[in-house]
C-alpha cells in the first residue's frame, strides 16, 4: 500500500476536483436541461443544494475509502466479493463505462458534425466520432498526471463559457412562459444525485492518488457540496427561462447555439478522458497481462467502432440499467471498510478468505432489487433509487457477513 502522506505520485485536493468536475459536466449538462423546465426557481435552488448534499457526504466516505486502500475501486471490491467473485463486478462496471466512452463520444462526433454542417462544411460524423476518440486516447494514456493537466485548463474554460452562456439567457427574450410542468421534489433530488452516482461509486479510483484524507475531504468537499450543485443550476436556467429540453434548443431561443454546441463539445473530451481513464484500470484488472496505454488504446478502437453505430437509442437505456446496478458495490465496500478495513486493505486475507462470497452477491442483488422497485415506484425508501440501493446493500452486506463469519 502507498504512504497516505504526500507522495511524489499523489496529487492535491483541488486538483482531483477539478478531474472529477471534468468527467461530470457532460452528464450534468444533459440531465440538468431537462430538469430546469420542470421546476420554478427556487424549487431549482433547494433541489439542487439537497442533492450536493446528499452527493457530498457519499464521496466524502467512498473517497476516504480508496486514500485509506491506496487501491482503485476494481481491487477494493475484492475484499468484499472475494477476488474471483470480484471479476464479475468488474466486468459490469467496465462494460458501463466502456458504455459511456461510446456515447459520449457518440455525442461528440454528431455535435461537431452538427456545428460544422451549420458552416457549410459537411464531414462524416464516423470520421468525427475517430478524431474524438484520438483526442480521448491521448488525454488518457499518458496516466494520471496528464488528466489532472489537462482538467486544469479545461475546467475553467468550461467554466467561462457556461457563466457566457447563463449571462445571455439571463439577460435575453424569451418567450413568457405560462406555466412550468412541476416535478416532484423527491424525483428532481433523485434526478440530481443519479447524474453522478456511478461516479461517486467508484471514487477509490481517485482517491487512492490523493495525498492524504484532509485533501480527500477536501475533493469532495470542492466538487460536490459546491461546485456540482452551481454546475446543475446553471446548467438548467437556460432550459428554466425558456421551457426548452435540451441546452441546445434552450439557447436557439436566444440565438446563441454556437457557444451553447462549443461547451457540449469541449465538455465531451474531459468527461471522457476521465471515462477512459476509470475504463483503463478496470479492464487492467481484467487483462493483467497488457500494459495500460495498450488498453487505453483497444478502448478508443473499440468506442471509435462502437459509437460509429446507429445503437444509442436502445444502448442508453441499457446503460441507465446498470447504473442501478453499480450503487449498491459502493454500499457494500463502505460496510466492509467500516467492519473490517479500518486499519487498513491486508493482500494476504484474500488468499485465506474465499474466493467467491456467495452472500456478498445475495446483498448485491437485494440491494439492486430495492433500487428497481424504487425506480417503478413498487417501495419508497429515501425516494432516491441510487441511495436505497447503497443503503439496503449496506444494511444486508453487514448482516450477512456476520452470520457467515459466525
Amino acid at each position: 500500500m502507498r504512504k497516505t502522506e504526500n507522495a511524489p505520485d499523489t496529487a492535491s485536493g483541488l486538483r482531483i476536483a477539478m478531474i472529477l468536475l471534468g468527467i461530470a459536466v457532460t452528464p450534468v449538462l444533459l440531465s440538468s436541461s431537462s430538469l430546469g423546465n420542470q421546476l420554478s426557481g427556487s424549487q431549482l435552488i433547494t433541489v439542487v443544494a439537497l442533492g450536493g448534499i446528499i452527493l457530498a457526504l457519499l464521496s466524502a466516505i467512498t473517497i476516504c475509502v480508496g486514500e485509506k486502500a491506496r487501491l482503485p475501486t476494481y481491487g477494493i471490491v475484492k475484499y468484499a466479493f472475494g477476488e474471483k467473485g470480484a471479476v464479475a463486478i468488474n466486468i459490469l462496471m467496465a462494460v458501463s463505462l466502456f458504455g459511456w466512452i461510446a456515447v459520449t463520444a457518440n455525442m461528440f462526433g454528431h455535435s461537431v458534425h452538427d456545428l460544422l454542417a451549420q458552416h457549410g462544411l459537411e464531414l462524416p460524423a464516423p470520421l468525427l466520432v475517430a478524431l474524438g476518440c484520438c483526442v480521448f486516447v491521448a488525454s488518457t494514456a499518458f496516466g494520471f498526471a496528464v488528466l489532472g493537466k489537462i482538467a486544469q485548463v479545461a475546467v475553467p474554460v468550461i467554466a467561462l463559457m457556461l457563466c457566457y452562456i447563463l449571462y445571455i439567457a439571463l439577460h435575453g427574450q424569451a418567450p413568457v412562459l405560462e406555466s412550468l410542468s412541476q416535478m416532484n421534489t423527491g424525483v428532481a433530488v433523485s434526478t440530481v444525485v443519479g447524474t453522478i452516482i456511478v461516479l461517486v461509486a467508484t471514487l477509490p479510483d481517485f482517491g487512492s492518488f490523493v495525498h492524504n484524507r484532509k485533501h480527500a475531504l477536501i475533493a469532495a468537499a470542492a466538487a460536490f457540496l459546491v461546485a456540482y450543485p452551481l454546475l446543475y443550476w446553471a446548467g438548467a436556467m437556460p432550459s428554466a427561462l425558456s421551457g426548452q429540453g435540451s441546452l441546445l434548443a434552450a439557447m436557439a431561443v436566444f440565438g446563441a447555439v454556437l457557444p451553447a454546441a462549443l461547451l457540449l463539445i469541449f465538455a465531451c473530451i474531459t468527461g471522457n478522458a476521465g471515462n477512459m481513464f476509470q475504463g483503463t484500470l478496470v479492464v487492467s484488472t481484467l487483462l493483467t497481462r497488457f500494459p495500460k496505454w495498450q488498453i487505453t488504446l483497444a478502448l478508443g478502437v473499440l468506442s471509435a467502432v462502437v459509437g460509429s453505430m446507429d445503437i444509442m437509442a436502445w444502448f442508453i437505456p441499457f446503460l441507465l440499467f446498470l447504473g442501478i446496478a453499480t450503487p449498491p458495490v459502493a454500499g457494500i465496500y463502505i460496510a466492509d471498510f467500516f467492519l473490517y478495513r479500518r486499519n487498513g486493505y491486508d493482500a494476504g486475507v484474500l488468499t485465506r478468505e474465499p474466493q467467491i462470497k456467495l452472500l456478498t452477491f445475495v446483498a448485491w442483488l437485494l440491494g439492486s432489487a430495492a433500487g428497481f422497485m424504487t425506480v417503478k415506484g413498487m417501495i419508497t425508501l429515501t425516494t432516491i433509487p441510487s441511495v436505497d440501493s447503497i443503503l439496503v446493500a449496506c444494511v444486508c452486506y453487514a448482516l450477512l457477513s456476520r452470520m457467515q463469519k459466525r
